[in-house]
């Protein structure tokens, strides 16, 4: 059974920093394209960035463009989400999730992730 585990959500005022990190535990894969998605109350869950098996190739959503980053380090199989100028409209739930198909294509689609974490809530006060 492959786990996803995120963490460094938390509460940060406006205008702030967090920086995600993603990591599965249990029996883990070699290979494998991340996704970031998050869903505030009342709304559907929304991609933000995605990044190939090799981290050569990125996805971003128009609305972090610019303040996110996604990046990962496959020798320590974590991936992070740095997020900067949060906003409050930033609030929500973080997951990450993992394609094993899509190796070099990241994609914007949640139903294309086979693997999903329970999430880290990020909360962005004005």
């Amino acid at each position: 059974q492959v786990q996803l585990v995120e963490s460094g959500g938390g509460l940060v005022q406006a205008g702030g920093s967090l920086r995600l990190s993603c990591a599965p535990s249990g029996r883990t894969f070699s290979r494998y394209t991340m996704g970031w998605f998050r869903q505030a109350p009342g709304k559907a869950r929304e991609f933000i960035a995605a990044i190939s098996w090799s981290g050569g190739r990125t996805n971003y959503a128009d609305s972090v463009k610019g303040r996110v980053t996604i990046s990962r380090d496959n020798a320590k199989n974590t991936v992070y989400l740095q997020m900067n100028s949060l906003e409050p409209e930033d609030t929500a739930v973080y997951y990450c999730a993992a394609d094993l198909e899509r190796l070099f294509n990241p994609s914007p689609v949640a139903n294309e992730y086979q693997y999903w974490g329970q999430g880290t809530q990020v909360t962005v006060s004005s």
